[in-house]
């Protein structure tokens, strides 16, 4: 892949754009979490952000699966990629708990109820995990 003049750096611009799909998404639900438009439901606003959430993961999981098998061995190597891969995992497992944990309650943040403390830390974590992710990823080029 990396051979080719245009397929790497289509795959990294397809990757760019689910990351930014992904994230922006994330940081959109996890402001209205932490008390920004609150005047938002709750179920409603993660329906659809999470939807385009879960696009944007799978857009640069699949792209970013092609982006490694360009370069795997140096890659695997590189401590900011696995830092990226490791704060993804942290990311999945805060999102995971946050699910089948205070978001199950979220009909009652849409009665005007605030949003529980723990709804609130799980979105202060994915805030910094998926900041730190985007950056690790961009060291990448650096290390």
């Amino acid at each position: 892949m990396r051979d080719s003049l245009w397929l790497y750096p289509a795959a990294e611009t397809i990757h760019l754009l689910g990351l930014a799909t992904l994230v922006g998404s994330a940081v959109a639900f996890d402001l209205r979490l932490l008390g920004v438009s609150s005047q938002l439901p709750a179920r409603a606003t993660a329906r659809y952000l999470l939807t385009c959430a879960r696009t944007g993961f799978g857009v640069a999981a699949l792209s970013g699966f092609l982006l490694f098998t360009a370069d795997a061995t140096a890659l695997a190597d590189n401590p900011a990629f696995r830092w990226k891969l490791a704060l993804i995992a942290i990311a999945g497992l805060n999102a995971l708990r946050f699910h089948v944990g205070p978001f199950r309650a979220a009909a009652d943040w849409d009665r005007g109820r605030p949003t529980p403390v723990a709804a609130r830390i799980a979105a202060g974590v994915s805030l910094a995990v998926w900041i730190g992710a985007v950056a690790a990823g961009r060291l990448i080029a650096y290390i």
